[in-house]
C-alpha cells in the first residue's frame, strides 16, 4: 500500500526516533509499504519511516536503481553500482573523506532542491531487514542518500545544512507546503 509521505512542518519530521526489536508490530507490512511508497512514479531513492509517520529508527535506499537507470552519469562514482537494503537502528560512527556539494531534494519538501555539503565515506553499523548486524563503509553517492536518510531519524532535514540566508528566502515555498499550497503527484499529509 502506498503510503503518504508528511510534509515539513509535521512534527514527527523533528523527532529524533527510537530503536526497534524484531517485534515491533506490523513491520514487515511497513517495510513493503515504505519500498511500495518509495518506488511510486519513480519518486525517491531512499524512504525514512517519520516520512511516513512512523518515528522509529528505520529508512530504506536503493542507489542500485539509479546507477542502473543512469549509468553514463554515474559509471564514473567510486559507489557504483550502488546498494539496496534496509537500515534499523543505525549509527553512523564516521564520516571522512572530501566535503562535496551535491543538490539535494526530499518528499517531505517537495520542489525544493539546494547544493549540500556532505563528507564523502561514512562507516556505519546498522541491522538488516532480518535483524542481521552490519558494519560497513559507504562511499560517493551511496553515503549521501544514507546521510539524508540518517538525518530523517534524527529529525534533521536537508535543509539544516545549507546556510541561514538561504533558508530565509525559502521560508515562504516551506510555509506553502506545511500549509498544503502545493502541487505534487503522490500523496502527502499536511501538518493540522
Amino acid at each position: 500500500m502506498v503510503l503518504p509521505i508528511y510534509a515539513y512542518g509535521s512534527p514527527v519530521l523533528r523527532t529524533v526516533c527510537k530503536d526497534i526489536d524484531a517485534g515491533y508490530p506490523g513491520l514487515s507490512q511497513l517495510v513493503d509499504n515504505m519500498w511500495e511508497t518509495m518506488y511510486q512514479d519513480g519518486i525517491g531513492v531512499g524512504l525514512a519511516a517519520p516520512q511516513v509517520g512512523h518515528p522509529i529508527r528505520l529508512f530504506m535506499m536503493d542507489t542500485e536503481m539509479i546507477f542502473e537507470k543512469y549509468k553514463e552519469e554515474y559509471e564514473d562514482y567510486p559507489d557504483s553500482p550502488g546498494y539496496k537494503g534496509v537500515f534499523i537502528n543505525a549509527r553512523i560512527h564516521e564520516e571522512t573523506g572530501d566535503l562535496w556539494a551535491y543538490n539535494e531534494g526530499c518528499l517531505s519538501i517537495p520542489k525544493i532542491h539546494e547544493d549540500v555539503m556532505r563528507k564523502s565515506e561514512i562507516r556505519m553499523s546498522f541491522l538488516d531487514e532480518n535483524f542481521t548486524p552490519r558494519e560497513m563503509t559507504f562511499n560517493g553517492f551511496t553515503a549521501r542518500v544514507i546521510q539524508h536518510e540518517y538525518d530523517h531519524i534524527e529529525g534533521k532535514l536537508f535543509i539544516d545544512h545549507i546556510k541561514p540566508l538561504k533558508r530565509t528566502l525559502l521560508k515562504r515555498k516551506l510555509d506553502d507546503i506545511s500549509k498544503g499550497k502545493i502541487n505534487v503527484a503522490y500523496r502527502m499529509a499536511f501538518p493540522k
